[in-house]
C-alpha cells in the first residue's frame, strides 16, 4: 500500500491540529476579515477541506458526491483554472455556510478521504495527499497569525489563550560568523517532501561575509526608534518612505506606547515589551531601514542558506534581500497545482527559516517563504550581515 499508515496518521493529526487551533475562538471570531490579507478562520477551515475534496476525492473516488455543490465557489482561493470563486475581499461577508456547517464539511471530507486512502495504492494520490497535508500546515500558521490580527485589532485586545509562547529569548552570545568566499550549492536535494520552488539545485558564488548568529532584538530596534529611525528618509526606500507616511507607521505592528513604555499585543493579551526577545511583525521596508541605520545589510537567501547550519533559526521568518524568483530550470507542475507557487514570482521578497507559529516538521533549510515587502502580520524579523 503506497499510502502508509504513518502518512494517514499524519493526515488525521493535521486535520485535528487545525481544529485545535480554532478551539479557543468564540463563534463571532470565526467570521471576521479586518483586511484583505487576513482571512476569517471559518474560511481557512473550509478552504483546506476543499483542497482535499477538489484534488483527490472528486477526481479519484468513483461516484463521490460533493458535500455541497457551491462550496468550491466559496472556498477556492486563487486557482483560476478550477473556476470562479468568491472575491478575496468578500470572505468576511459570508454568514453562510455557518461555522457548524463548515465543521460538518470537514468531518465529511476527512471521513471519506480516510476510507479511500485505506484502500488506495496509487502513487499519484500519495503525492497529492502530501501536498494537501503541507498546504493545511501552511494554513495553520496563517490561522494563528490571522487570529492574532483579528483579536489584536479589537479595542478590547482579548487574549487567544494562556499557553502560546511567541517571544523566546536566545541563550546564545551574539556574534558574527565568517563565511568564506566560494561556490555553494542551493536548493533541496533530499527525498522527502518539498515545494517545487525549492527545486532546481544550482550553484552560486558568494563573496566573503559575516552573518549574525542571533536575530535583532526588541532592544536593538528600540534604539533605532529612539534615534529617529522612522523620521530619517536616508534609511528608507522611496516606496517605503511613502508607505510609513501614508500608513502612519511609527513602530512594529502590535506595539502600543502606554505611559512612556512600549507594550506588545501577544496571543496571551497585552504585555509589557520583552526587550530581549527578537523583533517581530516588521515589514521588509522596516528590516531594510534598520540594517541601513546599523551600517549593515540583510542577507540574500543564498547567504542565509549557505550559513544556516551555524546558527539557530525558527523563531521568526527572516527577511532576505532576495526577490522571489524561480531557480534555474524551474518547472511548474501541470494543471491547477502549477498555480501553487510559480504565479507569485513577481514583486515579492523571500523569507527564510520559520516562526513560532510554523507547524512542527513543516519547514527546512531550503524552504522559501515569500511576501510583499509592506506586509508584517506574520512573525517576521531579521538577521544582519556584514561584508568582509
Amino acid at each position: 500500500m503506497i499510502v502508509t499508515d504513518n502518512l494517514l496518521t499524519t493526515f488525521l493529526k493535521t486535520r485535528s491540529d487545525t481544529e485545535e487551533i480554532c478551539a479557543p475562538l468564540q463563534i463571532e471570531d470565526y467570521v471576521i476579515q479586518p483586511i484583505v490579507d487576513v482571512s476569517p478562520p471559518k474560511w481557512h477551515m473550509g478552504h483546506t477541506t476543499w483542497f482535499f475534496e477538489e484534488f483527490i476525492l472528486s477526481k479519484y473516488v468513483e461516484g463521490y458526491r460533493r458535500f455541497h455543490p457551491e462550496y468550491a465557489y466559496v472556498f477556492n482561493s486563487y486557482y483560476e483554472s478550477i473556476g470562479k470563486r468568491v472575491v478575496r475581499t468578500n470572505r468576511g461577508n459570508l454568514s453562510r455556510p455557518t461555522v457548524s456547517e463548515v465543521y460538518e464539511y470537514r468531518d465529511y471530507v476527512t471521513t471519506h478521504l480516510q476510507a479511500f486512502l485505506e484502500e488506495n495504492d496509487d502513487p499519484e494520490i500519495y503525492k497529492l495527499l502530501e501536498i494537501g497535508i503541507h498546504h493545511e500546515k501552511q494554513h495553520q500558521e496563517l490561522l494563528l497569525t490571522d487570529i492574532k490580527f483579528i483579536l489584536g485589532n479589537n479595542p478590547l485586545l482579548p487574549k487567544y489563550n494562556d499557553t502560546f509562547t511567541e517571544n523566546p529569548v536566545s541563550e546564545q552570545i551574539s556574534e558574527y560568523i565568517s563565511i568564506e568566499e566560494g561556490i555553494y550549492e542551493i536548493g533541496y536535494t533530499g527525498n522527502e517532501f518539498c515545494y517545487d520552488n525549492e527545486l532546481g539545485v544550482h550553484k552560486v558564488f558568494l563573496n566573503k561575509y559575516a552573518i549574525a548568529n542571533t536575530l535583532v532584538t526588541n532592544k536593538e530596534y528600540l534604539d533605532f526608534i529612539n534615534d529617529g529611525g522612522y523620521k530619517n528618509s536616508l534609511f528608507w526606500h522611496a516606496e517605503a518612505w511613502d508607505w510609513i507616511h501614508t500608513e502612519k507607521v511609527k513602530a512594529p505592528l502590535y506595539w502600543h506606547e502606554i505611559d512612556g513604555k512600549y507594550h506588545q499585543y501577544t496571543l496571551r493579551g497585552l504585555k509589557e515589551l520583552r526587550v530581549d526577545s527578537p523583533i517581530t511583525h516588521i515589514s521588509y521596508y522596516e528590516a531594510f531601514a534598520f540594517a541601513q541605520w546599523k551600517g549593515e545589510r540583510l542577507p540574500t537567501e543564498f547567504e542565509w542558506e549557505a550559513a544556516q547550519s551555524f546558527f539557530k533559526w525558527g523563531a521568526r521568518w527572516e527577511w532576505t534581500e532576495s526577490a522571489y524568483l524561480p531557480y534555474p530550470n524551474y518547472k511548474k507542475a501541470p494543471g491547477a497545482l502549477g498555480e501553487y507557487n510559480g504565479k507569485f514570482m513577481v514583486n515579492q521578497k523571500v523569507l527564510r527559516g520559520g516562526s513560532v507559529a510554523t507547524p512542527q516538521n513543516h519547514t527546512r533549510p531550503t524552504y522559501r517563504n515569500f511576501f510583499h515587502p509592506h506586509l508584517r502580520w506574520q512573525f517576521t524579523g531579521l538577521r544582519l550581515v556584514k561584508d568582509l
